[in-house]
């Protein structure tokens, strides 16, 4: 009977902290107004990185393969090399307490470019390797074709490194998005700051920080879902 007593009391608890945390004054309000910002800013940053880092990859592989472009293979090494050496935290609180510091300006979209590019130089490294690792006697195949080594590259070459390192890629889209946790240091409400602008006013630590938790693990089940799926129709393709 005490069992079953505590357990009882421990779940009536449990529904207070709920009810407290998110029904109280609207409080979920934090909740789904922090989601809708990770997301936004997720979404605009993966764009920016896809963009700047396939460019950055080109850049390199042509470099490799015809010795061409060495300045801009220079300018995109050292690039990626200062993004990937200096933690993601540091580059978002250098975008907008020194970049952007004279210029009143919403911590969204200093968010989405310093995100945006630190993930840039990540997806160059792995499209870079992807494009590597196609067999040499592809961009051959094609330029006997009468492919120029751009149109070679489009038709021929992307379509196959894109299969090759879509895994990847979605793991650093799964690593961007958790990242984003860390714009509360520029004072972006997302979904982390939301959870803890709830706990400040609760002192009640367990259910917000679950909450948060849970919603990332969905998205993260989400995407991973997306992606397996995608993988799937393009090894369908290829028969």
């Amino acid at each position: 009977m005490e069992f079953w007593q505590s357990i009882q009391l421990w779940w009536q608890g449990l529904c207070d902290q709920f009810t407290q945390c998110f029904i109280e004054a609207n409080r979920w309000e934090y909740i789904t107004d922090g989601l809708l910002v990770t997301l936004e800013v997720t979404f605009c940053a993966v764009l920016i990185g896809i963009v700047f880092g396939f460019l950055l990859a080109i850049v390199r592989t042509t470099h490799d393969k015809t010795g061409k472009l060495t300045l801009l293979n220079a300018i995109a090494h050292t690039y990626i090399t200062v993004i990937r050496g200096i933690p993601t935290t540091v580059q978002l609180m250098l975008f907008y307490f020194v970049i952007f510091a004279a210029v009143r300006i919403d911590p969204v979209p200093v968010a989405i470019i310093a995100f945006g590019i630190n993930s840039s130089a990540y997806v160059a490294e792995i499209v870079r390797g992807g494009i590597m690792s196609i067999d040499a006697g592809q961009m051959e195949a094609g330029r006997s074709l009468g492919l120029t080594y751009n149109q070679t590259m489009i038709h021929i070459i992307l379509p196959q490194v894109f299969k090759t390192v879509l895994p990847a890629l979605a793991n650093e889209f799964i690593v961007l998005m958790k990242e984003t946790s860390v714009s509360a240091f520029i004072g972006l409400n997302e979904l982390t700051r939301g959870g803890d602008i709830i706990r400040g006013i609760t002192y009640t630590d367990f259910m917000p920080l679950i909450a948060v938790a849970l919603i990332y693990l969905v998205l993260v089940m989400i995407l991973s879902r997306g992606v397996t799926i995608l993988e799937r129709r393009l090894r369908t393709s290829d028969h």
